[in-house]
């Protein structure tokens, strides 16, 4: 098994953490099963979520280039 690391911000760590916390799970825990649940869709609602994600967070992503 491998493991990653991401960078959240304040604000989504807190909502996160909240989230977590309403479903009685870790925090890493919802991430594992985000992440599980979106590789396990089919191939175009993925390519249409990572293309929403992208779009939503590019200024960020060019901020940080």
């Amino acid at each position: 098994m491998t493991t990653i690391t991401i960078a959240l911000s304040d604000d989504r760590l807190q909502k996160l953490q909240q989230i977590a916390t309403l479903l009685q799970v870790a925090p890493e825990e919802l991430v594992r099963i985000s992440v599980e649940e979106l590789l396990s869709r089919p191939e175009e609602e993925f390519r249409k979520a990572l293309e929403h994600v992208l779009q939503k967070n590019a200024e960020l992503y060019q901020r940080l280039a």
